[in-house]
């Protein structure tokens, strides 16, 4: 869909290289934005589980 937002949630290795589900040169032209990988949604994952591990420990 054109001005889509895509989230690449997945992980794959292709020709030793981590890489992403979504294949953006397919896509890079309708998309809006398109998280990287790797770290597109890494950061994330690390920021909200160490927000939740300061609310657990309160």
């Amino acid at each position: 869909k054109k001005g889509a937002i895509l989230i690449d949630g997945g992980i794959s290795k292709k020709n030793g290289k981590i890489v992403g589900d979504i294949d953006i040169e397919s896509v890079k032209e309708k998309a809006k934005w398109i998280t990287s990988t790797p770290g597109g949604l890494g950061p994330i994952t690390i920021a909200l589980l160490l927000k939740n591990v300061v609310l657990v420990s309160k």
